[in-house]
């Protein structure tokens, strides 16, 4: 008897419904591609498993975490590399080594980060970053998951900017290059940072205006949009708490002065 946590229709119609919300019209290739990954792995796009860049699906840290739990990972060991690691110039590498049911023997996989191949939204977070990828490829050698993961990505915050939809409906559109110059990657590194931390976009537009001093978003300069982009990074990762109450301020309307 298959149990109904093992059913796959309902998950690979859920998946393809809320991938096509976030990132339009997909493939052919991408649908064929997500329904296989959503039978094999049981990988879920509302979870955070799975990204689309340039039209290709990569998993994510949290995905392959899930995969491991599933599949009974019994263990994950990490060490730094110090031969090859620099911490006067923030360079990283790390060893992970996953250990299954399969066997004592592991799966090993390295990780590299240094500021150069990392997105400046986690700048200063390399030793982080260098051992994330060691087990995201330690995890994916261990499974036999071919994809590729976000966090080994130079590029981890700041997607190309044909992944997200250019009308996808988050209410975020600073980075309109044809108002005020700025990249439309900076529309998209802050709509894969609602998107990963669940933030409410009209109010993260809220803040972000008000971070920059301008009456409207548009207004602000790139430098001031960029610097509202790692505050707002920085903040999801270390205090989310404090975060969502700054955010559910601008919910409330703003009291009249005398």
């Amino acid at each position: 008897m298959i149990r109904a946590g093992y059913k796959h229709s309902i998950p690979v119609r859920s998946n393809l419904k809320l991938a096509r919300s976030l990132w339009g019209t997909l493939p052919i290739a991408a649908v064929k591609h997500l329904k296989e990954l959503t039978a094999k792995f049981r990988l879920s796009v509302a979870a955070g498993d799975l990204q689309l860049l340039d039209g290709r699906w990569y998993v994510t840290h949290a995905g392959l975490l899930r995969i491991a739990q599933r599949r009974r990972c019994t263990g994950i060991r990490t060490s730094v590399d110090r031969r090859l690691s620099d911490s006067n110039s923030n360079r990283w590498v790390f060893k992970a080594t996953a250990y299954t049911a399969a066997g004592p023997k592991g799966f090993v996989g390295y990780g590299d980060a240094d500021p150069g191949n990392v997105s400046a939204l986690v700048r200063g977070a390399e030793m982080r970053v260098a051992e994330t990828r060691a087990v995201n490829r330690a995890l994916r050698k261990a499974y036999g998951i071919g994809l590729c993961s976000v966090e080994e990505l130079g590029s981890l915050s700041g997607p190309p900017t044909s992944s997200l939809r250019p009308d996808r409906p988050t209410g975020f559109h600073a980075a309109d290059s044809s108002n005020n110059g700025h990249h439309p990657r900076l529309r998209d590194q802050l709509c894969l940072l609602i998107r990963q931390h669940n933030l409410d976009p009209a109010l993260v537009k809220a803040y972000a205006a008000d971070f920059c001093g301008t009456e409207s978003l548009k207004e602000a300069t790139r430098d001031l949009v960029e610097s509202f982009i790692s505050h707002l990074a920085k903040a999801a990762n270390e205090d989310r708490a404090g975060l969502l109450c700054k955010l559910n301020s601008y919910a409330q309307p703003k009291e009249v002065q005398q």
